[in-house]
């Protein structure tokens, strides 16, 4: 039987969550209540917490919801295929399944799309994210079943590794043989890793900062064949060397507010290869106002001459989510590896904190809340 009430941690303004119980509404017959069993924190939580994403307030933060389904409607368990006790994963977009971009096989750009954890309390029900013992499942909900059996803090990297096999094999067209270069060894860039392997890349080179040095050496374990350290050494010339001068087929920026790896990336794929950027830069500070930040010397020509294709990526599709759930019940890959720090709910801003490397002494990679139960 449901509580009344769930707690939950509400973000009221920038770097401020509280702790508040809030009520947990009646279902309809196509809506669900999920018990959140671990929800998964990533590096858009801690913009969000920073208040660089113009998010309303008050506001239920957690975007990457695991649990069990507590309460379902005889629709929604129709139309999702399962029921009270199933445990699911939850995508992070509320699309409207109807209009053109939806019906194109589009919906994570929807005109209409929500997204779990951006929509405030002032929207019925309230509870929208899954900073919270509990959360509402709208009908236009997708939810994709997962083995029970996983612990949760490894079943919730559905969502970075649905990153990975989206931004790293899906939108390049990575394919076996292929040299695929990740800029940047976090969660994403990992996941990224294990996706590129498991797509039959043929060889893969990671980079990053000295104080990446851990996060480098996961990335080795978990199947990149190359890690460069760009502080100590010169990726270009290590590019070159790796690659006999042809270059690479594919990059992958997922680096967080720093420039240079887009402009570099330019130098490092190959004529006819592919950039894909998913690592989003933010703001700087000109003359007192905020303007998003621009790569200096970005040269177009380049583009031109060596006939570059450059994507955007934003979000995760069925299938990525669906490749991700698949490898994690295989069980194949040692993804314990990157799970650094298991947070209580109630530490929700240590958790952030911790993964922006604002604690001295903790480096996180990947971190999530567990609700008490």
């Amino acid at each position: 039987m449901l509580p009344k009430k769930t707690m939950a941690m509400v973000q009221t303004g920038p770097r401020q969550l509280e702790r508040r119980d809030l009520p947990i509404p009646p279902i309809s017959a196509d809506s669900a209540i999920l018990r959140i069993e671990a929800c998964g924190i990533c590096g858009s939580d801690h913009e969000q917490y920073e208040g660089a994403l113009n998010t309303p307030y008050p506001v239920v933060p957690g975007h990457e919801p695991l649990g069990i389904i507590a309460a379902i409607g005889d629709v929604a368990a129709k139309r999702w295929r399962v029921d009270v006790g199933d445990r699911v994963c939850v995508e992070t977009m509320l699309s409207c399944h109807c209009c053109n971009t939806c019906l194109g096989g589009h919906y994570h750009l929807c005109d209409r799309r929500q997204i779990y954890s951006y929509i405030p309390l002032t929207v019925a029900p309230g509870i929208w994210g899954a900073y919270s013992q509990y959360m509402y499942l709208a009908p236009n909900a997708i939810v994709h079943r997962i083995d029970k059996s996983l612990p949760p803090e490894i079943a919730v990297m559905f969502n970075p590794l649905g990153a990975g096999f989206r931004w790293a094999v899906e939108l390049p067209g990575t394919s076996a043989g292929d040299t695929v270069m990740i800029l940047g060894p976090g969660q994403r860039g990992l996941a990224s890793v294990v996706a590129a392997r498991h797509a039959g890349a043929g060889t893969i080179i990671v980079t990053g900062l000295a104080s990446d040095a851990k996060k480098l050496a996961v990335a080795r374990e978990l199947g990149a064949d190359y890690t460069i350290d760009v502080d100590n050494e010169d990726p270009r010339e290590r590019v070159r060397e790796i690659t006999a001068g042809r270059g690479v087929d594919v990059v992958v920026d997922v680096t967080s507010y720093a420039t240079q790896p887009v402009r570099g990336a330019l130098d490092y794929v190959r004529r006819g290869g592919t950039i894909v950027l998913a690592g989003v830069k933010g703001f700087t500070m000109q003359d007192g106002k905020r303007r998003q930040k621009t790569v200096p010397d970005f040269v177009s020509d380049m583009v031109v001459w060596k006939e570059i294709t450059i994507k955007g990526a934003i979000g995760v599709l069925s299938s990525g989510y669906r490749k991700a759930i698949d490898l994690i019940e295989s069980r194949k890959i040692p993804l314990a590896l990157m799970h650094t720090h298991d947070f209580a709910l109630e530490e929700a801003d240590l958790a952030i904190r911790t993964l922006a490397g604002q604690v001295d002494g903790e480096r996180s990679i990947h971190s999530c809340l567990i609700p008490p139960s």
